[in-house]
């Protein structure tokens, strides 16, 4: 079973590079560009999370098409309200799995691979998670018991997804304001990878800024984005890129006194620290 990213990556590769060739012949005030050690990291991580996503992606079509079997109702794909609900449902549920994947340590301990760049640039697109593809099925599964169709569900995060792509990027400067108050741009997206504190945790959206706008999480770019994390990971190696974070979550959860700080460790926001006890 072949997903419709596998079938743009050719797309995704001449891209990146055509960005980074336009940054030797028109460089960018400002704009940090490329460097090929990040760069070649960021493709590292995005190929061994499709040669993971890919039997993953069997699991998961067969625990929608279960949750759709026991559906209520089965809305028909030859209606474009259905259309249209899949496409305002899917985004609100990218947001809040997006979301969570910032709030929650352990889902963090996943996402955080791909704010580790230093750099944003497409290539930066590519630098996925090897967990991600475990920790995101839950969040989807509801789709089907409306009723939509899997291969909708999935056809549908495919567009999220190919959209995003191109959200990385400091070529593209601000949109036209009607543009930008309703849309993820490429701004919006980059006050999300800053790692500025005014700029933490803001702007989950996937295709829509407005659920930000909605549940008081969006942020307009009104200063220089300082890419990557609060404490950055300092290394190039994709085995300490993925999982690194959750050898300090271990290390946090196996030295802590108490259960609830475990599990305050476990499901607290990062940077959680315990309560100090008397």
């Amino acid at each position: 079973m072949v997903t419709t990213v596998m079938y743009a990556i050719p797309a995704f590769l001449l891209l990146v590079v055509a960005e980074a060739v336009s940054y030797r012949f028109l460089p960018g005030d400002d704009e940090r560009g490329y460097d090929i050690r990040d760069t070649a990291t960021s493709m590292f991580m995005g190929l061994v999370n499709q040669l993971i996503d890919f039997p993953w992606h069997i699991l998961a079509v067969l625990a929608y098409a279960g949750l759709y079997e026991v559906a209520p109702r089965h809305l028909s794909a030859a209606s474009g309200w259905t259309w249209v609900l899949l496409f305002f449902a899917e985004d609100l549920t990218y947001y809040w799995f997006h979301r969570s994947h910032h709030r929650i340590r352990l889902l963090w301990a996943s996402h955080v691979v791909h704010h580790s760049s230093r750099y944003f640039n497409l290539s930066t697109a590519l630098r996925q998670s090897w967990t991600t593809p475990m920790t995101s099925l839950p969040f989807w599964l509801p789709l089907a018991l409306l009723g939509v169709p899997p291969w909708m569900i999935f056809l549908q995060k495919s567009v999220s997804l190919l959209y995003q792509f191109f959200l990385h990027t400091e070529r593209v400067d601000r949109l036209w304001a009607p543009v930008e108050a309703v849309f993820n741009t490429p701004s919006h997206h980059r006050v999300h990878h800053g790692s500025n504190d005014v700029y933490l945790d803001r702007n989950y959206g996937g295709i829509l800024i407005v659920w930000d706008r909605l549940f008081g999480t969006f942020r307009s770019e009104d200063r220089r984005v300082v890419y990557g994390l609060t404490e950055d990971v300092e290394s190039h190696n994709p085995i300490r890129v993925a999982f690194g974070e959750f050898a300090r979550l271990w290390r946090d959860v196996r030295t802590a006194d108490h259960w609830r700080d475990r599990l305050g460790h476990l499901f607290g926001p990062p940077g959680w620290i315990p309560e100090k006890r008397g």
